[in-house]
């Protein structure tokens, strides 16, 4: 595990290179393996939410669709004044269309809305695993504070010999 970006480019490797380096050598085997069980404690969350919306997005709009379809029955069954008012029953009528547009909306919701507050869990999660002791939170704090001085001191190089910089 690194702290660089998971994209792939020429700048982004040698930044996983001095990821690794200062892991190797400003942290201990136990705070290594304290990041990685952290890593873990963010995904799990993150899928079990994304799962979980898109079941209760599904379940709101199979509830929305027999409402809608409720609705039309009664609106249907109901005495129409014949003067002066068009029949606009045909346009109200459900339609395949509008219940896959319901089902994918719905869907894409809850999976949107449950992935993130997972997301959101799973990242709580892990910074109190890391926050658990003291030591090991502030050697995982330098170690990323010289991590992205050094950084920032190649960012510096490279402008100043006048290639373009790298962007993450």
């Amino acid at each position: 595990m690194s702290f660089a970006a998971f994209r792939k480019s020429d700048h982004h490797g040698d930044l996983g290179k001095l990821a690794e380096e200062h892991m190797k050598h400003d942290l201990t085997r136990d705070d290594r393996d304290a990041l990685v069980k952290a890593s873990t404690r963010v995904t799990a969350p993150a899928v079990v939410g994304t799962l979980v919306g898109l079941g209760l997005g599904v379940y709101a709009a199979f509830r929305l669709r027999r409402v809608r379809a409720d609705t039309f029955s009664a609106f249907r069954a109901t005495q129409k004044p014949t003067h002066a008012v068009p029949d606009i029953t045909p346009l109200m009528r459900p339609s395949r269309y509008g219940d896959i547009a319901t089902y994918f909306f719905f869907g894409l919701g809850g999976t949107v809305l449950g992935g993130e507050l997972g997301v959101l869990l799973g990242t709580w999660s892990a910074s109190r695993t890391i926050s658990k002791d003291a030591g090991r939170r502030r050697r995982i704090e330098t170690a990323f504070r010289r991590f992205k001085a050094d950084y920032l001191r190649q960012e510096a190089a490279l402008l100043e010999s006048g290639a373009a910089p790298s962007v993450i």
